[in-house]
This record gives C-alpha cells, structure tokens and sequence, in this order.
C-alpha cells in the first residue's frame, strides 16, 4: 500500500473534475492536491508514478448519513468495520449520526466517548453529528462549540428509547436555538400524527408496511420544517427523503430562498416497492422504498438540483433483527461499502454520467457539511480519490463485504462499478479489497467561522 509520502503522481484517461472528465495527470504533495495537469505532463523528478489506464479517477466520496452504531451496539457494526466498508466502497469521509450507539452524541461528553472510540478504529476521516433532543436545547451551544457538524432530530419515534422525537414546541425551540449558533438541523421527516392514522404494521407483506408509511406523513413533514426555516432562518436539511410528491414544496422553498436542502439514498435510487418479496425485511427501512414512478421522481428532482446529494443512511443491525415480520424487524439498509456501484449502475441506465455521480456523493455531500477540503479534484483539496472501473461488473456476496453484519438488501444483484481503490490525503487505504494498516483516518471537526 502506498504511504502517501513525497510527491506523488496519479494518472488516468478519465479524471472527473469540476471542471469535468477528461485525461489528466495529478500530482499531490503532503498529502494535498498540487496540480491537475495535461495527461502528459512529465511528472516532477523524483516523484511516484501511478498510472491508472482507463480506470476513472473520482473524488472520494462523502457519505454524510452513517449510523456507526459504536459504543453500546457495537455488534451491529463499529468504527473498524463501517470504515472498513467505506474505504472499500470509495468512501474516504464519513459523518456518524448521534443515534443508535449509546450513549448518543447528544452532550459534549457523549461526544468525547464517541470521538475517544473512533479514533484508533478510523480507516476513512470520520466527523460527529449532535443529537436535538427535547431535553437537550441547553447543550446545542457546547456541542456546536466543540465541532460537530449540526444537529438531528426526529419529528417521529427514532425507534431507540434514548433518542425520543421532538414534539412540536420542541422543534422550535431547537430551530431557534440553531439558528443563533448559524447551525444546520437535520430532519427525519415523518409526521407522527399521519403515521399514528395510517393503517399499523405487522407480518411479512411488504404491501401493508409500505401503507404502514404513506407518503403524506413525509409531505406534512417536509412542509412543516420548511415553515420553520422560514420563519426562524434556520438552515434546515430534510434526510433521506423518499416520498416525491414532497418535492414540489422543496423546489418551492429553494426558488424563494428557504434556506433547505435535501438528500435521498441509494437505495430509493435503485430498489422498487414492486420488487420487494414479502418477508424480506432487509429491504425495510424508513421511510420506505416506494414505487418505480416515484423514484423516476427522484431520479428528476437530482438532475434538476432539487435534491442536493446521495447519501447511504447507512443503518445495519444483527441478523436476528431481521425477522421475516415488517412489523416487528429492525428499520435500516446496510449499504456503506455498495452506494458508489448500486448508484453508478442506475444513473449509467438513465443516461447520467460519471460527473454528475461525483456531484451528487462527493461535491453535494461535503458541501451540505462544510467539508472544504472534501469533495472534487482540484489543487487546494485533500488528495482524497476514488479508483473505479466504470465498465466492470459483479455480483454481490455478502459474505465478501467489510460490513460486521452481512446482511444486505443488495445481496445477488449484479452492479457496474468496481472500486479498484481507495485514497486518504495521498495514501492508499484500499485495493482490490484489501485494507491498508494500520488504520489512516482522522477525526474531523466543523470548520469555524473566521
């Protein structure tokens, strides 16, 4: 594995840039791009030389929604394991959401547990959320002052008893108090009222969990958070949006300045409600995957800048939580290691291209966190890359993923995209599935304003 040291020079047919794909030749010193040049360009003397042929040379990718799960559920997943996964996936930066570990991130304290036990694991640069908690308004400022990324909540039951949702008296005065701070809030949007009336959850019909979740809960939702952000001027960012009829209203908000934003996940991008068999509760996730037509929706909404960026919502458990029961199973797509091809094997199909995937998982991505460094292939960035062969297929063994629990909604389908390799401020962190040690990633915090 390479180490990153000295002066180094990649070069590729296909270098996705900002300024788009072209042949070129990069060359990174201390870790940071120096210059992307003409293809060939002689490389400074002394330099290593890195030539790639036709595998494409993305940036690495960002993926700003992963439950890590770690400390207190380790054994659904954990530093080691998740940034395992992500370097092997392409993903050379990643956020972990407050909840599912214990405790949550919901206290500078709780931030430090988090941070104390990511930092000999990290495989991949990892950055913390804060959690908004009904409870916790007292706790946004210390938090914020400590570097975390924003803060999310929940306008529904997360599903974990220490994280409760913020009632709506709550979620102003979180809003409020981020807004002071300038800070971003990040929303599960789902409408508790809409989901206490829907018809309620339980055995292995697909069918009857998908109207166990109807899309008006997330519309009220969406709704009401861009209410809030107008109101109070809070950034607001509304997770893994499903539902395509909310997009109009967030279309709506960004035309007249609303200061929202909004992603979606591999997995609407890719799976359909017609496909998923009854009892296989690892397509169970919410919200859920819907229909074909919606997600031709959300396909639009990309192209058009309505939805900001690609995120995983990377959120695994044990195998013996995905019992064959909708109702009663554990809520959350394991993905981490599989975004980049599961995404790249759609868009290619609709006619999207290697720079708009770029965009939507690594540019969209790092600028929703502030993440400056993050994000393209220009001189001034981190030397953070991902190498892909875009044309190479393979089916996916879950057995042969990074993920600590190999169950995978994505199990047996054939993807185009195969990661050749994976590279962290100059060194390579992965190839061809293997892992470089010991682990390379730093702990990132928010940067401050000047």
């Amino acid at each position: 594995m390479s180490t990153g040291t000295g002066t180094q020079v990649l070069r590729s047919t296909r270098v996705v840039t900002p300024a788009g794909t072209r042949p070129a030749t990069v060359t990174v010193t201390g870790g940071t791009i120096a210059a992307v040049g003409p293809y060939g360009a002689a490389p400074p003397p002394g330099a290593a030389v890195t030539d790639l042929g036709d595998d494409a040379l993305l940036p690495g990718l960002v993926d700003t929604h992963v439950h890590v799960n770690d400390p207190g559920r380790t054994e659904w997943e954990g530093f080691r394991t998740a940034t395992r996964a992500a370097a092997a996936g392409g993903v050379t930066t990643l956020l972990d959401m407050p909840l599912n570990s214990i405790p949550p991130t919901t206290t500078t304290a709780h931030l430090r547990v988090k941070q104390d036990t990511a930092r000999p694991a990290a495989h991949v640069d990892v950055g913390f959320w804060g959690g908004a908690l009904p409870s916790n308004t007292a706790d946004l400022r210390p938090l914020h002052d400590a570097g975390v990324f924003g803060f999310k909540a929940f306008l529904s039951p997360s599903g974990v008893d220490e994280f409760p949702a913020l009632a709506p008296g709550d979620l102003e005065a979180a809003a409020a108090r981020i807004a002071e701070l300038d800070g971003l809030l990040i929303v599960h949007a789902e409408e508790p009222a809409r989901l206490e009336r829907a018809p309620q959850c339980g055995g292995p019909r697909y069918a009857d969990f998908l109207a166990s979740r109807p899309r008006a809960a997330e519309n009220e939702a969406v709704n009401r958070l861009i209410a809030v952000s107008r109101r109070l001027g809070t950034r607001v960012h509304i997770l893994h949006l499903s539902s395509s009829d909310a997009l109009p209203a967030i279309a709506a908000a960004k035309a007249d300045g609303v200061p929202v934003t909004a992603e979606t996940c591999p997995h609407f991008l890719t799976l359909t409600a017609e496909e998923v068999p009854d009892g296989a509760t690892e397509f169970k996730c919410c919200p859920p995957i819907r229909e074909a037509a919606n997600q031709d929706a959300l396909w639009a909404a990309l192209a058009d800048g309505t939805l900001d960026c690609v995120v995983s919502d990377h959120s695994p458990c044990t195998t013996d939580l995905k019992v064959p029961d909708f109702g009663a199973a554990w809520g959350g797509i394991s993905s981490l290691q599989l975004g980049l091809p599961a995404v790249w094997t759609e868009a290619r199909r609709r006619g999207h291209t290697l720079a708009d995937v770029a965009r939507w998982m690594s540019a969209g991505p790092a600028a929703l966190a502030g993440l400056h460094r993050k994000g393209a292939v220009e001189p001034g960035r981190d030397a953070d890359f991902t190498v892909l062969a875009p044309e190479a297929a393979f089916t996916v063994d879950p057995a042969a993923l990074h993920h600590r629990n190999h169950v995978t909604a994505y199990a047996g389908r054939t993807l185009h995209g195969v990661v050749r390799s994976t590279w962290l401020r100059g060194r390579r962190i992965a190839h061809d599935g293997a892992l470089a040690e010991p682990p390379a990633g730093l702990l990132l915090e928010r940067q401050r304003s000047a």
